[in-house]
């Protein structure tokens, strides 16, 4: 399989027959903050973790794909997705509603797209995620996880991969933290020069690494 970053978070899977997932596509321009390109890929499924702007742009989005954006256990095409519910904030959604982890097995390989979150998770959905090998998540904070928060969520989860999204980049200044923040002070990551990477479950690493790609528009 193979995961592209397209910007904030929303990322292109692809599996080695082709099916094309797209996970939380945003609406683009300045009026939201937001000055990566509009995603407008093909796609065979598109994801949405809520309904706010920066995570539900399906529209633009080309093909027919199918679009989920409720509690699911389903399979399309090669790929099973599975959803765990969780919040956007502390208090059980009360400030911004529910958030929708959406989990893909791919090839081989289970990957975690975390959408808002904003608690730390609890012992019943961990439990409920389960063995995961790569876990994109938000560390950006302002509506979502802090550094040091995300941090930990992904220590309790265990994933081969940490990918991180969500986060203050030159596109998107009014999130708080960066991608180096979250690895200030860590050795086990890489920075890419690339926005792509290729995963295979034989190739997994043994012990957490945290991969930071690179936007290419």
């Amino acid at each position: 399989m193979k995961i592209r970053w397209l910007g904030h978070s929303c990322f292109l899977i692809t599996s080695e027959q082709g099916t094309r997932v797209i996970t939380d596509p945003f609406t683009a321009g300045k009026g939201i903050g937001l000055e990566y390109k509009e995603v407008t890929l093909p796609a065979d499924i598109v994801t949405s973790s809520h309904g706010h702007a920066d995570h539900n742009n399906t529209a633009p989005i080309k093909g027919s794909p199918v679009i989920l954006t409720d509690p699911t256990d389903s399979t399309v095409k090669d790929i099973k997705i599975h959803t765990v519910r969780t919040w956007h904030d502390e208090n059980e959604g009360k400030q911004r509603g529910p958030n929708l982890v959406f989990c893909f097995e791919v090839d081989g390989v289970k990957v975690c797209h975390m959408g808002d979150l904003g608690h730390k998770l609890g012992k019943a959905q961990i439990d409920e995620i389960g063995k995961v090998d790569v876990v994109c998540m938000p560390v950006g904070g302002v509506f979502t996880l802090d550094c040091e928060t995300a941090m930990q969520t992904c220590e309790s989860l265990r994933p081969s991969i940490v990918i991180p999204m969500h986060y203050k980049t030159e596109y998107c200044g009014w999130l708080k933290w960066t991608a180096d923040d979250f690895v200030k002070g860590r050795s086990n990551y890489r920075k890419l020069d690339t926005d792509e990477l290729e995963i295979k479950a034989s190739n997994l690493p043994k012990a957490m690494e945290i991969i930071i790609l690179k936007y290419r528009g």
